[in-house]
């Protein structure tokens, strides 16, 4: 697999092994990979070479690594962590938070997709929903 799958797989799997319920500016997955790439790539490809996919396999490692592993890399691995949570969190609970915005703004429109539509292009949405939507990395 390539380098990039396994740094995939190292965020997506140090984001179960680490959550945390800080906010923070969300990220994107692919920022995410991006920015662990550069701060933990030499570190996984010293310490997780060969190491398959999956199972958290490259967690365990960084993980058990973590005397080794460079400070660049374990503050990144936690701010992405929380970045990530924060967006996951953001996506399942919007419609809660913008509960009156839906209400109000996009009465009667059908479906999920449709509706954050209707919220994302309406400028007019209380703050509170406006960051939701911002967390979620929707806007």
């Amino acid at each position: 697999m390539s380098r990039r799958s396994n740094l995939f797989a190292a965020v997506t799997l140090a984001c179960i092994a680490y959550a945390g319920l800080v906010q923070a500016d969300t990220i994107s997955y692919a920022d995410a990979i991006t920015k662990l790439a550069g701060d933990c790539g030499s570190d996984i490809h010293k310490f997780c070479r060969g190491l398959n996919l999956g199972g958290g396999r490259i967690a365990d490692c960084l993980q058990q690594n973590a005397e080794k592993v460079s400070p660049t890399c374990k503050s990144s691995v936690a701010s992405v962590t929380q970045s990530i949570s924060l967006r996951q969190q953001a996506q399942a609970s919007y419609s809660d938070v913008c509960r009156f915005d839906i209400a109000q703004r996009c009465r009667g429109i059908k479906g999920d997709g449709n509706i954050l539509a209707c919220l994302v292009k309406n400028r007019l949405t209380t703050d509170k929903c406006s960051q939701a939507i911002t967390d979620a990395g929707w806007r």
